[in-house]
């Protein structure tokens, strides 16, 4: 798939009604009135158009100048191209590139914009020109590239108009939207649309929670507003799926209740200050769940801890999965890291998780992550694997793979830390479980079902124990390069398959 990150402006959509029905006039109140023109009206102003410039940092070496034309003597081309080589001292001036998007007044009398950060990314420069076509220079304010919002503010003594933001928490599918911004530099466009979908996750960052809609998208309206039916900002134009760089009616706007306490912080400090956990953590899938007893597959599974972090001083370790933290649900993976990082700084919060088979609580310190990540508590991620020796050790066919004892040189082939122990996985059967679930040479087996594996025949007999009892899975904690995650595998997966469709 190819997201774009080009804002959304909807497009008109045509209601089709089943055989035998009729369609509601569009001039119902439920269905909003039977013209937006005086709602545009009042919003329109308020939106502008946002164009950055960045100047060369390289200049070009007189010795790569071009040589000068040869003119006849006494021509007045020789002279002037002499005092024109003379005046810039042998460098060529160039057009710096100009990047245009939309953005949207939310402070009068501060003059208070927001958009998109990549729309003034590497921007030396940045000018907000108004619906009236005057144009001002800009001050960033602040900029998050992990929600992709960005901050301005323009000092002027011009009148400028200011729209407010709305609640997007009871927006349901179905309802219409309306879009403004500058798709392709054309200057102020609106469109109308519905919302398609909620809470997407595109992987554009760590806080997804998009809203879809069928609004037609297109360059130059990154950064532009998403309104309600009452005029009030419920979504931030962002991003769109298109496989040509056009718009197919598959938009994503940011929710205004994401977007406000962002745009505070930018507004205020000029940088978020988020909570911090200090936990890497990973999805619970089916088999994850079964392996630890959960009856659910929702939650978060702690991979790891990072040392001296708020969820180390709590108690919490790797193998517990949060259930719940500061008094809300955490139905799946994605949505604890919005939780947390919504949570005041310093705040005390209870964690309600899933440990040795039952339900615990304690309570945790949220920390603040930009200060994290100052300190170099957050780290990037691993490297890719590298080559490694021919497969040996014990092979254990119920998951197929290979495993051995970590030898010094398998340390430096593939990145393994010094503190890491474990077993090693030197081959895995292509079409097999351990191939199945990503798992590869190179990889560490540090736990089997919570206990260490010391060496492959530690593995091999807690994986054959594991068998021998009648569970249908076992739990891995897998690590990869310094990256750690668990890994539910099946035991004789194939066969159960084949047995289920017996029965079937």
């Amino acid at each position: 798939m190819r997201f774009s990150r080009i804002a959304l402006i909807p497009a008109v959509v045509l209601a089709l009604s089943p055989a035998g029905f009729s369609a509601p006039a569009f001039a119902q109140s439920n269905y909003g009135p039977s013209s937006l023109a005086p709602l545009v009206e009042k919003l329109l102003p308020a939106v502008v158009n946002i164009s950055s410039t960045q100047k060369m940092e390289e200049t070009q070496a007189p010795e790569n100048l071009p040589e000068m034309p040869q003119f006849p003597p006494g021509s007045p081309f020789q002279d002037f191209f002499e005092e024109f080589m003379n005046k810039h001292g042998g460098e060529m001036n160039m057009a710096p590139p100009t990047s245009l998007g939309s953005g949207f007044i939310i402070d009068a009398e501060k003059g208070i914009i927001v958009t998109n950060a990549h729309v003034i990314q590497d921007a030396d420069e940045v000018r907000v020109t108004l619906h009236d076509d005057t144009t001002m220079s800009a001050e960033v304010l602040g900029r998050d590239e992990k929600t992709d919002l960005a901050v301005l503010k323009v000092n002027t003594k011009h009148p400028l108009t200011a729209v407010t933001f709305g609640d997007s928490a009871p927006l349901r599918v179905g309802d219409w939207i309306l879009a403004i911004g500058n798709p392709f530099g054309l200057g102020g466009t609106v469109t109308t649309g519905i919302v398609s979908a909620q809470q997407r996750d595109i992987n554009a960052g760590p806080y997804d929670d998009f809203i879809q809609t069928d609004a037609s998208i297109n360059r130059g309206n990154s950064g532009g507003p998403m309104f309600n039916m009452n005029g009030e900002v419920i979504g931030i134009n962002t991003a769109i799926y298109s496989p040509s760089g056009g718009s197919v009616g598959i938009g994503f706007a940011i929710p205004s209740n994401l977007a406000k306490p962002v745009i505070d912080q930018l507004s205020k400090f000029g940088k978020t200050r988020r909570g911090w956990l200090g936990v890497r953590i990973q999805t619970v899938t089916e088999d994850i769940a079964e392996s630890f007893g959960l009856q659910t597959h929702g939650g978060a599974l702690i991979a790891s801890v990072t040392p001296t972090g708020p969820a180390e001083k709590a108690g919490l370790k790797a193998g517990d999965i949060i259930l719940e933290f500061d008094g809300k649900s955490v139905t799946q993976m994605r949505t604890l890291p919005r939780i947390v990082a919504e949570t005041e700084i310093g705040k005390t919060s209870k964690i309600v998780f899933w440990r040795n088979g039952k339900r615990e609580e304690t309570s945790v310190t949220v920390g603040e992550l930009e200060k994290a990540e100052e300190d170099g508590l957050i780290t990037a991620g691993g490297k890719d694997d590298l080559p490694g020796e021919e497969p040996s050790g014990v092979k254990i066919d119920s998951v197929g793979m290979t495993v051995s004892s970590i030898a010094e040189q398998d340390r430096s082939a593939y990145d393994i830390p010094a503190d890491v122990d474990g077993t090693l996985i030197t081959d895995v059967t292509p079409g097999k479980e351990a191939a199945e679930k990503g798992l590869t040479a190179g990889d560490v087996i540090v736990e089997i079902n919570q206990q260490p594996a010391s060496d492959s025949k530690t593995a091999a007999d807690i994986i054959a124990k594991t068998e021998k009892s009648g569970r249908n899975s076992v739990l891995l904690l897998i690590n990869r390069a310094g990256e750690v995650r668990f890994v539910a595998l099946r035991l004789k997966a194939e066969e159960k398959t084949k047995s289920d469709k017996k029965s079937n």
